[in-house]
């Protein structure tokens, strides 16, 4: 499986609220994403919110562009990824 960071623009801001109903959110698009094989692994969020870089795992790119078309996201870049660790380097 694959690494994917995926970059979204939200031009009116993107707002997840730390609630239940944005837990409820965040399952939703979770459940959506394992229809295609997507596992969501954590984003990063700009302050203004109006930008945000997914971590996630997929089989493939088209497989990140499905789930985030049925969850309503926008990708405006995709970019396979491998995990550099600083402390592989470790003496």
């Amino acid at each position: 499986m694959a690494r994917y960071l995926v970059e979204r623009d939200f031009p009116a801001g993107w707002h997840v609220s730390v609630t239940l109903e944005g837990s409820q959110s965040c399952r939703l698009m979770v459940t959506n994403n394992s229809d295609d094989g997507v596992t969501w692994i954590h984003s990063y969020v700009s302050l203004d919110n109006r930008k945000s870089f997914c971590v996630c795992d997929a089989p493939n790119p088209e497989a990140v562009r499905r789930s985030a078309t049925r969850n309503d996201l926008p990708i405006d870049r995709i970019v396979e990824v491998r995990v550099l660790d600083p402390y592989f380097y470790r003496p």
